[in-house]
């Protein structure tokens, strides 16, 4: 994954960025002529059954670097337009690779699962129809997954042949253990998501699938209107960016909660408790860092840059 290092130039409107058309972007509530701290990222191919695309990698690597330095962003919710959330690769078009050096490859849907985890605004998935393949794996680096209960599921890779790819190897078995993880890729089955073998994986499973994306929104929503986006991308990279025993996530815990002590946010989130009000954080994810961060080792796969701020938004 490369990015541009240069500041990026923000948007009045996510609606006007162009895209390839594989994607499309809305506010919330759409028509918004303006920013809103909820964005709506559509999978834009429902004759296809939103089957993937290189395209849709260029639109994500474009689209969610803008999100991540733009204040006005909190949170984003990503879904499919039609029935189906995403039928996997476009086996029309044929797989992505295979026609590089091994060693130059870069997985098209890790491209994509990256830039939704690198984004420290945190992503909603409203899977309001099926999907299978990357249309699966594309998810697990988002913080909710709301699915509808009559649709299907599935890692099929070792039946097109292929295996793990979006980085669903460090993912999935987190997300759901390794038992149900080995389970899932193994048979490559493709179940309702009620099945014991998803364990906690969609977080809410909804009786239809008209419910899906207002579910979203409005947890979406709740996120924006009382979440710190300083704390909750923090709060995130602690569960993600394992430091490998108890004894160093309490040093490293105990670093960055001692930085949030007497910050802006956490004045504000103390005096909105006591006032009874929603709080009104302003902390910039790129002012005053915890001196800690990051803590973790990075892997160069490319930078996301600043954001080019003019003197109105």
């Amino acid at each position: 994954m490369i990015f541009d290092p240069s500041p990026i130039d923000l948007p009045p409107s996510y609606e006007k960025v162009e895209t390839t058309g594989h994607v499309v972007v809305s506010h919330h509530p759409r028509g918004t002529p303006g920013v809103t701290p909820v964005v709506i990222v559509t999978l834009n191919r429902p004759a296809k059954h939103n089957a993937f695309t290189g395209q849709m990698i260029l639109d994500f690597e474009k689209l969610f670097p803008m999100f991540d330095v733009d204040e006005r962003v909190k949170v984003i919710v990503l879904t499919g337009a039609g029935k189906t959330f995403c039928a996997g690769a476009d086996l029309d078009i044929g797989f992505i690779g295979g026609n590089e050096r091994t060693t130059d490859h870069r997985d098209g849907g890790g491209r994509l699962s990256l830039a939704i985890h690198r984004c420290r605004k945190p992503t909603i998935v409203a899977m309001q129809g099926s999907a299978v393949g990357v249309g699966m794996t594309m998810t697990l680096s988002a913080i909710i997954r709301i699915c509808y209960e009559k649709a299907k599921y599935g890692f099929v890779f070792a039946r097109r042949g292929i295996t793990l790819e979006s980085c669903s190897s460090y993912f999935l078995p987190r997300l759901i253990g390794h038992s149900n993880a080995s389970y899932l890729v193994s048979t490559g089955g493709i179940f309702p998501p009620t099945s014991k073998h998803f364990g906690d994986l969609f977080n809410e499973i909804l009786p239809d699938p008209s419910q899906v994306l207002p579910r979203a929104l409005e947890l979406a929503t709740e996120i924006a209107e009382n979440v710190s986006p300083a704390s909750s991308y923090l709060n995130r990279a602690l569960l993600w960016r394992d430091t490998g025993s108890p004894e160093a996530a309490y040093l490293t815990e105990s670093r960055v909660i001692n930085h949030m002590f007497g910050s802006e946010d956490e004045k504000e989130g103390v005096a909105a408790f006591f006032e009874k009000r929603k709080p009104n954080f302003k902390a910039n994810l790129d002012d005053n860092p915890p001196p800690s961060v990051p803590w973790w080792t990075e892997v160069d796969t490319g930078r996301n840059p600043k954001a080019k701020v003019p003197s109105k938004l």
